[in-house]
């Protein structure tokens, strides 16, 4: 008998509760693919036979998460949320969602979902996986196929396109010739897919499990790239060195991930535009936050860190520039490049790492690197007798420049004396205000 771990009481108990009003009730989705690989187990959802209303009538503590789709949220006792969704029949698909209505059997349920990995049922109760596509035989031999026939699964929700390279990737699973050939004849109509949808199926790339080269490397020879970045160019020095970085980069920081594919497949091209304007068409399509954005345009645009050789004013100069959020992300980028650079073409990497562990060595003497940091300000300008105008900014400005060559001068008298260096003596006229200006 198929060995699947026990479900956690709070999800029997739940099945139980159900199946005593007469609904009977499955454990459904990854959480049994991922048993029956022997990976750690996600969240249990669950699909019963109860419609939403009878689910929320049976149960305390529910959640509406999506009535219109047939799911519930119960809370158990500990105050984890399981999702519970009616069995469902498609009835009308648009290749972006499709019209269901609730069904009676769980085969029904099972029937409409995307590959046979994910179309196995398994009832806790009574020990019993219910799997008419053969999704398990499938695991075992590790190939990837759709629930029926390709070409409709496909048309059905184009997501699944997506959602097949990145299973195939995850699970080293091989697409059969049948799944693959659909897939790739759907990719051209990718483009109705909502930005929001096609992100979050690449975040899942950027920020799961395994290796997202192998996903990126799929997406590149079905079409998808084409499809959805046509910016980037899939082939190339600088596309194997960006899959590379991405691999040695953290699972748990994504958009690093997706600063380094950029860099790698937008290097590659000819156009001279910058890097982080070509990266703002891709991001504002995906419809990526204006805090993601930000951070990808100032990543993409920061200028290289000192080499070993520089000057210690150098290193101050970079870190002032580029501002201290950014100093340990682009750490993570230059040392993953730079060990990309080593497997595919033998590069040295001691040049890098010896300018990063410089740089880390001058932050640590925390310097003054801001304005905040200098010993003065503008209200202490106006209190030492200077009028405020618009030459206030280029004395603070010229106050930092010193100090970042030498932080010894951050002292009030030292920059006292450069702020009449360029304002001029306190209580003088400022040399930047006119005559007239004066006068008013």
């Amino acid at each position: 008998m198929t060995r699947i771990p026990d479900a956690p009481h709070e999800v029997l108990r739940i099945i139980e509760r159900l199946e005593e009003a007469g609904f009977e009730t499955w454990a459904v989705g990854g959480v049994i693919r991922d048993a029956l690989l022997g990976s750690d187990l996600g969240d249990w959802d669950l699909a019963t036979q109860a419609t939403p209303q009878e689910v929320i009538g049976l149960f305390r503590r529910t959640v509406p998460i999506g009535l219109d789709h047939g799911t519930v949220g119960v809370l158990g006792k500990d105050r984890t949320l399981f999702e519970v969704t009616t069995f469902r029949k498609d009835i009308e698909t648009m290749g972006r969602r499709a019209v269901v209505e609730f069904a009676d059997r769980i085969e029904d349920d099972l029937a409409r979902r995307d590959f046979t990995i994910n179309a196995i049922a398994w009832h806790p109760l009574h020990k019993k996986l219910l799997d008419p596509f053969g999704g398990e035989a499938d695991l075992e031999a590790r190939r990837l196929r759709t629930v029926g026939d390709a070409g409709e699964r496909f048309s059905e929700d184009l997501l699944r396109v997506l959602r097949a390279l990145r299973f195939a990737a995850v699970f080293r699973l091989t697409v059969l010739p049948e799944t693959w050939t659909a897939l790739c004849d759907a990719t051209g109509q990718l483009d109705i897919l909502s930005g929001e949808r096609v992100r979050e199926e690449l975040m899942k790339v950027l920020g799961g499990d395994g290796s997202p080269s192998a996903a990126l490397s799929l997406y590149a020879a079905a079409g998808v790239l084409e499809a959805l970045y046509p910016e980037l160019e899939a082939e190339g020095e600088g596309w194997l060195d960006a899959l590379v970085t991405c691999d040695a980069l953290p699972a748990s920081q994504p958009i690093l991930r997706f600063v380094a594919i950029l860099e790698g497949a937008l290097e590659d091209r000819s156009s001279s535009a910058p890097t982080s304007r070509n990266a703002a068409g891709i991001m504002d399509r995906l419809r990526f936050s204006n805090a993601d954005a930000r951070l990808v345009s100032r990543l993409l645009d920061a200028t290289p860190v000192p080499t070993a050789e520089a000057r210690p004013a150098d290193r101050r100069r970079w870190l002032s520039s580029v501002g201290s959020d950014l100093v340990g992300p682009l750490g993570k980028l230059a040392l993953a490049k730079a060990r990309a650079r080593h497997v595919v073409a033998g590069a040295d990497t001691d040049g890098v790492i010896a300018a990063w562990r410089d740089v880390r060595a001058t932050r640590s003497e925390r310097p003054p690197l801001t304005l905040d940091d200098l010993a003065i300000g503008g209200d202490e300008l106006i209190s030492l007798g200077h009028t405020p105008g618009p030459r206030f900014g280029d004395a603070l400005e010229a106050m930092l420049d010193r100090v970042l060559e030498d932080p010894a001068l951050n002292t009030v008298d030292h920059l006292k004396a450069i702020a009449v260096e360029v304002l001029g003596s306190p209580g003088a006229s400022d040399p930047g205000r006119t005559a007239e200006e004066d006068a008013e």
